[in-house]
C-alpha cells in the first residue's frame, strides 16, 4: 500500500534507534516532515542523514522524556512553527528490570512509570491541541503483549504498558467524534536493544528487524485508518486488529 504523507508533520519519540528510528524513516519516505525526539544526539544525527538520503526532511529535538517541562515546551514550539501536528508516534519506553515485584527498587519502578506512562500522558496533554487542528490527526501509542500476558517477573513493564493502553483507549473515547484516530500498537517480538536486554540468550536473527515492523505501521498513519481506540498487533508479517472488550 502506498501512503502519501506529503505536507504532514509527524513526531516520533525514541527516534534514535529501533522501531522509532525506522518508523521515522518510513514517515519521511512517505513525504512527512519528521520531528525526531530522543536522548541520543548521535542516533538522531544518523537518522537525519538517512532521511536526507531518501529526500526527506527532519527536525531533531534531543531531550529526555523524564523532563516534563521539555515536553510542554515541545508542544508550544510546534504550535509556533507549524500550528498543527498530523501524526504522533509515542514509541519511547524502557524495560526496567526482570525481577520479582517485591524485589524491584522504588527508584527503578518510578523511572519506568515516569518514562512509559507519565511522559505519554504529558505528550497527550501537550500535543492534543495540535493534533485536533489536523484534518486527519493520527496517534500511535506503542504498547506490548506484556500488558496482557503479565508474565512472572515482568511486573513493572507489564503494568506500565497496561496503563499506556488505558490512556490510549480513554483518549480515543474522548475524541471519537473528531477526525483524530488513536490506536495502540503491539509490535510483537522485534530485534531491538530492549529485546536483547530482556532476552539475552536469544538469537536476534530469529525475530523481525525493526524496519519490517515500521513498514507495517506506516498505513496506520494515513487517511485509510478509520478505527480509533483499537489495539493493532503485528504478527506473522501482518497487522491484525485485536478488538478489546467494550
Amino acid at each position: 500500500m502506498t501512503v502519501d504523507l506529503k505536507g504532514r508533520i509527524a513526531l516520533v519519540t525514541g527516534a534514535s534507534r529501533g522501531i522509532g528510528y525506522y518508523t521515522a524513516l518510513e514517515l519521511a519516505k512517505a513525504g512527512a516532515h519528521v520531528i525526531a525526539c530522543a536522548r541520543t544526539v548521535g542516533g538522531l544525527e544518523e537518522l537525519d542523514d538517512a532521511i536526507k538520503a531518501v529526500g526527506g526532511s527532519a527536525t531533531l529535538v534531543p531531550f529526555d522524556l523524564a523532563d516534563m517541562n521539555a515536553i510542554d515546551a515541545l508542544g508550544a514550539s510546534i504550535n509556533e512553527r507549524w500550528g498543527k501536528l498530523d501524526i504522533l508516534v509515542a514509541n519511547a519506553g524502557i524495560l526496567g528490570v526482570i525481577s520479582p515485584i517485591g524485589h524491584i527498587e522504588a527508584k527503578v519502578f518510578e523511572k519506568v512509570m515516569t518514562i512509559n506512562v507519565t511522559a505519554t500522558w504529558r505528550l497527550i496533554r501537550s500535543l492534543e491541541p495540535l493534533l485536533v487542528k489536523s484534518d486527519q490527526g493520527r496517534a500511535l501509542i506503542l504498547s506490548s503483549a506484556a500488558a496482557h500476558k503479565c508474565r512472572p517477573f515482568w511486573g513493572v513493564y507489564s503494568a506500565s504498558k497496561a496503563a499506556v493502553e488505558a490512556l490510549a483507549r480513554t483518549w480515543a473515547g474522548e475524541t471519537q467524534r473528531l477526525p483524530l484516530r488513536i490506536v495502540s500498537i503491539d509490535p510483537g517480538p522485534t530485534r531491538t536493544a530492549m529485546r536483547a536486554q530482556a532476552m539475552p540468550g536469544e538469537d536476534p536473527s530469529t525475530v523481525p528487524h525493526p524496519s519490517e515492523v515500521a513498514a507495517r505501521l506506516l498505513p496506520l498513519c494515513g487517511p485509510e485508518l478509520t478505527e480509533t481506540g483499537k489495539l493493532f498487533v503485528v504478527r506473522d508479517e501482518k497487522l491484525k486488529d485485536y478488538r478489546l472488550p467494550e
